[in-house]
């Protein structure tokens, strides 16, 4: 049986809340979680991918830890999100290069890594977030607007707050459906922390408030998976259909018969595929 450690993690002059597991000599992963999500989400997978034979670290990002919890949407741009990252693998031990998974605004993060850190990644896999060139090339979509809806209504200081919190979380909940209880429960338990639901918004708000999104153009030549569900609910397929433009290296593009969740909905799918892409682009 995988033992999983919680521990805090001293990095980039914050204090992050750190799942670990497997040997340290193991090859290096870091798992990125989502909104709204903690690295709880990794639970079921962590245990795969140590029996495998890797290394585990998936830390609560800057805004949920609540040691990395800092003031102003500006300390939640994407370049400071990516820098923590690499704090992060540098704090733990990590070798120069290390493989990055990462779901949702973790898939985000990750793709910024890419573009600033490319060095230090031996392989990089994305779970329902397509490249951000593509992403944004399809935004204007009348379908992805429709998606979409939400990014704006994040931008409103306090009333998203409120909405969240209104009839005991009922909002919140309710994204939580594919989620087991103790996942439920570890989940309420960050986002009711003091500043917590602001400090997670401010993502939203740095990214799309009249800043610079998720990165815009550049191509990667990091060996590179994604895996997308055509049924997600925020992510529509407009935004995928210039994602193999910006990729040169190695890419595998996986389309499941699944929506936003992947890792609940889809495991044994997403255990398969990204194990795969780990053992064809080990780190050296």
């Amino acid at each position: 049986m995988t033992t999983i450690e919680i521990r805090d993690i001293e990095a980039n002059g914050m204090r992050f809340r750190t799942r670990m597991a497997g040997d340290e000599g193991g090859e290096p992963v870091m798992l990125l979680h989502g909104f709204p999500e903690t690295s709880h989400m990794w639970e079921p997978f962590i245990p795969q991918l140590v029996e495998a034979g890797y290394r585990c670290v998936s830390p609560d990002q800057r805004g949920y830890s609540p040691g990395a919890r800092p003031e102003g949407k500006e300390s939640y741009a994407t370049e400071n999100l990516a820098s923590d990252v690499v704090a992060i693998a540098d704090a733990v031990g990590f070798p120069q290069k290390f493989h990055l998974v990462g779901h949702d605004w973790g898939a985000g993060v990750g793709w910024r890594v890419v573009q600033l850190y490319p060095e230090r990644l031996a392989s990089w896999t994305s779970l329902s977030i397509p490249h951000p060139g593509s992403y944004a090339a399809g935004y204007s979509d009348p379908d992805q607007q429709e998606r979409g809806q939400y990014i704006q209504f994040f931008q409103e200081p306090g009333a998203a707050e409120a909405a969240f919190a209104e009839n005991d979380w009922a909002l919140l909940k309710s994204v939580w459906a594919q989620s087991p209880p103790e996942e439920v429960e570890e989940y309420l338990s960050v986002f009711t922390e003091p500043g917590a639901m602001t400090a997670t918004l401010n993502w939203y708000r740095a990214a799309f408030g009249g800043g610079q999104g998720l990165g815009g153009e550049f191509t990667v030549e990091t060996p590179t998976l994604t895996i997308w569900g055509n049924q997600d609910q925020a992510v529509g397929r407009s935004t995928t259909l210039k994602h193999n433009d910006f990729i040169n290296g190695y890419n595998r593009w996986v389309e499941l018969d699944a929506g936003h969740w992947l890792v609940q909905e889809r495991l044994d799918d997403v255990s398969r595929e990204v194990l795969d892409h780990l053992r064809k682009h080990p780190a050296k």
